[in-house]
């Protein structure tokens, strides 16, 4: 009997510890299992980090950069295919376009204040250049003395590139060019584009071409061509010229400006015709600081009105050429009308200066304010006249002045004797 118990307690405790050790050996791959899925888990969490870390030390800002209009490229994850089988990439991804639509909602909100604050500003800025144009208009006609109408005519000139500049800018950003003029020969054109230049001594016409421009769209190509004539003389050195040259077409004319420069590269190219399609909205951000507004507004100008620029081609003299294409749309043949003068406006035609020093010019260049006079003589006197020796400059703008004098005074005179006596 007491073998027989001694065999079950023996039994069971050999079963017992049968079970014991499964229990151990299952409890040991459980635990292994467990320290598995831990360390997968932590490797997980430290790869979920070093993303997120990622995320915020170089891709965000890297797509903020590029969302500003910079070339930059943004990386994506450091392991695309862990971070793609896992929730974390779609959750990296809405944080991304989260990051990307407030950003943009955020720079169209700037854009669209700054772009009305400068808009403001520059009509204020062409107000006061009106303002400034007709008060040095009133002074050429009161002052007879040469050299103060020679200063005069250069503060003129320096008030038609300060209100060309502001009229870029705010046509850059949604403002008119300006009140439309009559049609006007399109050499006439380039010449007013020119007398709004600083060095418009320099501009060579080297070819004419018997087209006028339509009167809508005479402001616009006076600027685009003022824009285009200014950035070639800039880019080029003081002392060489810089050419325009017309060549016909079936479809309408082009008029070529070809400066002495250095050419622009494929990255400067592409940047410029992209900005002279005029396919996207000025970006206030992406016009470099100081901004660079001369391109973009001609581009604004050229979708606007529909004639193109382009400036892909290089120059004989190892610079650019630039092209300004006008259509047929935009022509109109030389008439009397449209070869008479523009009412004189700041910066309009009427403002066209001469290459070089002719009669008529002071002594830098600037062309001089023709002042109304009468004739002097009749037709059958022609001969006489012509055979007079001419006058000293200060001896014939003194007669001017005195002549002007007078019929201002006939003229209060006048209308004191008609009116009663003139306000005071």
């Amino acid at each position: 009997m007491e073998r027989i118990l001694l065999s079950l307690t023996l039994a069971g405790l050999l079963v017992g510890l049968v079970a014991l050790a499964v229990l151990l050996v299952r409890q040991r791959h459980v635990t292994d299992r467990l320290r598995r899925r831990n360390q997968e888990l932590a490797q997980e969490l430290r790869h979920h980090e070093a993303e997120v870390r990622h995320l915020a030390a170089t891709r965000l800002p890297q797509l903020r950069e590029r969302l500003a209009g910079r070339p930059v490229a943004v990386a994506g994850p450091l392991d695309p295919q862990r971070t793609n089988r896992s929730a974390l990439g779609p959750a990296l991804a809405a944080v991304l376009e989260t990051f990307t639509d407030a950003v943009e909602q955020t720079r169209e909100q700037a854009d669209r204040s700054a772009k009305g604050a400068l808009k403001a500003m520059m009509r204020t800025v062409q107000s006061l250049a009106n303002e400034q144009q007709l008060a040095i208009s009133e002074m050429q006609d009161r002052h007879d003395d040469p050299e103060v109408l020679a200063d005069l005519l250069r503060i003129d000139h320096m008030n038609a590139q300060l209100g060309r500049r502001a009229q870029a800018t705010a046509v850059l950003f949604g403002s008119w060019p300006g009140q439309q003029r009559s049609a006007a020969p399109l050499v006439d054109v380039v010449r007013g584009a020119t007398s709004r230049i600083r060095d418009y001594l320099r501009v060579r016409i080297t070819s004419e071409v018997n087209v006028a421009v339509t009167g809508r769209a005479v402001e616009p190509v006076v600027l685009a061509l003022a824009e285009l004539l200014d950035n070639a003389a800039r880019h080029s050195q003081p002392n060489t010229p810089v050419e325009v040259n017309f060549q016909m077409a079936h479809n309408g004319v082009a008029v070529m400006i070809d400066d002495a420069g250095v050419a622009m590269n494929a990255e400067e190219i592409a940047r410029a015709t992209d900005l002279l399609s005029g396919r996207h909205q000025a970006d206030i951000g992406a016009l470099g600081d100081p901004p660079q507004i001369g391109f973009a507004a001609v581009g604004v100008l050229a979708a606007r009105y529909g004639f193109t620029v382009s400036v892909d081609t290089r120059s004989p003299y190892g610079g650019v050429r630039a092209v300004v294409f006008l259509p047929n749309t935009l022509l109109t043949s030389i008439t009397e009308e449209s070869e008479a003068p523009v009412g004189e406006q700041p910066g309009t035609v009427t403002q066209a200066a001469a290459p070089a020093p002719v009669a008529g010019a002071t002594a830098s260049g600037l062309p001089k304010r023709r002042r109304a006079t009468t004739a002097v003589a009749a037709a059958d006197d022609d001969t006489a006249v012509a055979a007079r020796p001419p006058r000293p400059a200060r001896e014939r703008a003194a007669g001017l002045g005195a002549w002007q004098r007078g019929t201002r005074s006939g003229r209060a005179a006048a209308s004191s004797d008609t009116e009663g006596n003139p306000r005071s």
